[in-house]
Formats: C-alpha cells, structure tokens, sequence
C-alpha cells in the first residue's frame, strides 16, 4: 500500500536524517539543522554542507538536487539514493565541483562509483525489415536502444515490435494506443493504417493548431525535429537523431532529446533539446555527449520563455560548459 505524500515525505525525511547521522554523527554546537521535504525526495542542510535523498526516479534528480544546493547557498553536496547510483556518479564529473553521490545500504551509505555508458544496441535485421514502410511513407525514423519506431514532427506514430512471434510493425501513438488501433482498425493494411495515424497527427502538430494531447505529447521531440530539419538557429550545418543514455519510460515521458551533428568549421556538435523547465536537463545533456562525443560543442536549446536562470547556472557549472541556445515562440512553425 502506498503512504500519501505527506507521509512518504516524513518517513523520507526521518531515513534521511537517520542515514547522516550514522556516517557524519550529530552536529556539532551551534550548527543548526534543516530537514524540509524535496520535490521527489528529502533534503537536510547543516551550515554550508546539504544532503538530498531522492526517491522515484533517481537518475533524473541529479539537476534538482544541484538547483537545491544553490538556492541553499550549500557548497558541500552529498546525494543519497537506493539505486541507480552509478548513473549519478557517472554525471556528477561532469561538473567543476561534483556532488558526492552514495548507495544505500541498509542503514549505512557507501560512495558511488560510476557507471559505464550502456552499450550501443543495434535492431536484428528482422527489425530493419519491418521497419521498412516507415521511409517508404517518409517519416522521421528513429532508433534508440535497439528500437525502431516512427515519428512525425517528433511523436511517435508507430513502432516496430520484437517478441516471441518475430518483429512487425504496430501503428499507434505509445502502447496503449497502439493496441486499441489494432482492435479498431485490425483489417486495414500497414500501409494504409500508417497513413491514417500520419494525416491525424499531422493535422494536429502544426502551428496554430488547437491544443490537443497529440500536439502536447513530446514537445521536446517536435523541438528537435524543427532543428534537424534546420540546425542554423543553433550553428549546426548537419544534425541527425541519437538517444539519451537513459531511455525514456513511455511515450508520454517528458525527456530531453538529443542530436549529433557538425559545425561549420567541421567540428562535432551535440544539441539537447527540451521544453517547459526540466531541472535535470543539464546533467542529462553532458551524460548524452560524453555518449557520442566527448569533445564536441554542447548546445541545450529550449524555446525563449523556458530559458530559466537555473539551466544557465548549471550549463556554466560544467568542466566543459554548455552553450545555452533560445528559440523563439513560434519554433514550431
């Protein structure tokens, strides 16, 4: 049975502070302690030193954690999670002053070692086939984690399935959508049933179009989409689709997307693009070019409004910092 937030939050609070006190020990006199809730976790700060336990899902608390800090004015972080601490070890360097992240381990904490990117997957060939009326109707196809799917202006609208009965190709937008197509519209031919879902979709993901979830989901895509299909407005002459080190949960995940691409004086480029304020969106950006290229230019692009005084912060934070690129309100177009 699951607590209700205010309760996970005082029994988070309380492990927090449970966990401090058996590595640290009590605070000295005089040293005042502050244990407050933490969007997707606990936080506790004593003098300049800060302590954040994250909950859910914790490869995505990195960037929050460190907009906490600076707004504590803390200058000594420590981030605490039951798993997933290897991702967070691994994006902490990427930082001129790098938290120190530690693994639970039952009631004691032991400091995290990074984690090696995960190997590039590569479709079967089965897969590729299958994937084949994608091009042939001349949508975006995109491959991440071994993952074949299609998109128009950044939302999926089909993808190609592997299991036990081989690889084919499901029309839908995510799952859930998915299956419901194949029960409603099951005797139409691939190719017609692509066609169907591409006019909705498109109809829908342009300019001006009413809001509908179907302009709504995966704006961050769209955004890259646009660039792909005109990387000037970030100095790029070239840029193709690449994923993330950690995959997004579903479709209707908000997560930065990433491209790989060249400059005009030849150089490798790798643009991060999200949209609405992601705190995290930094520390996932490095993470993505250490994956492709180490050595390329970092460029995070959000449209204008979304250029919040924290990604700044935390793109100049970096060892290699990030240029922060702005698009105006009409990207879409």
């Amino acid at each position: 049975m699951s607590l209700d937030p205010n309760r996970r939050a005082a029994v988070l609070g309380a492990k927090l502070g449970a966990l401090v006190a058996e590595r640290w020990g009590m605070p000295g006199e005089g040293v005042e302690v502050v244990t407050s809730t933490f969007t997707g976790g606990a936080s506790q700060r004593r003098g300049d030193a800060g302590w954040v336990l994250l909950d859910g899902r914790p490869e995505r608390g990195l960037g929050p954690a460190l907009a906490w800090a600076r707004q504590q004015d803390v200058s000594e972080l420590h981030v605490v999670v039951d798993a997933g601490s290897g991702v967070l070890a691994r994006r902490a360097l990427a930082f001129r002053r790098p938290p120190t992240i530690w693994q639970v381990e039952g009631r004691t904490l032991a400091r995290a070692e990074p984690a090696p990117l995960p190997a590039p997957i590569s479709p079967t060939a089965e897969a590729e086939r299958a994937g084949e009326p994608l091009r042939a109707q001349g949508v975006e196809v995109v491959v991440e984690h071994g993952e074949i799917f299609g998109e128009v202006r950044g939302l999926e609208v089909a993808r190609v399935v592997v299991d036990e009965h081989g690889a084919r190709l499901e029309v839908g937008v995510g799952r859930h959508d998915r299956e419901a197509f194949a029960m409603l519209h099951g005797d139409l031919p691939p190719a017609a049933a692509l066609a169907k879902v591409i006019e909705t979709v498109a109809r829908h993901r342009q300019p001006g179009a009413p809001s509908h979830p179907l302009n709504r989901l995966a704006s961050e895509r769209w955004l890259r989409a646009r660039l792909i299909a005109d990387p000037a407005p970030v100095g790029a002459v070239e840029l193709w689709a690449v994923e993330s080190p950690v995959p997004r949960a579903s479709v209707k995940e908000a997560a930065p997307a990433a491209a790989l691409g060249r400059l005009p004086d030849g150089h490798r480029v790798v643009v991060v693009c999200s949209t609405g304020i992601d705190l995290d969106l930094v520390p996932a950006a490095a993470d993505t070019r250490l994956a492709w290229a180490p050595e390329a230019h970092l460029v995070v692009a959000v449209p204008e409004r979304d250029a919040h005084p924290v990604t700044r912060s935390l793109a100049e934070a970096l060892v290699d910092p990030a240029e922060v690129v702005t698009l105006s309100g009409d990207w879409q177009a």
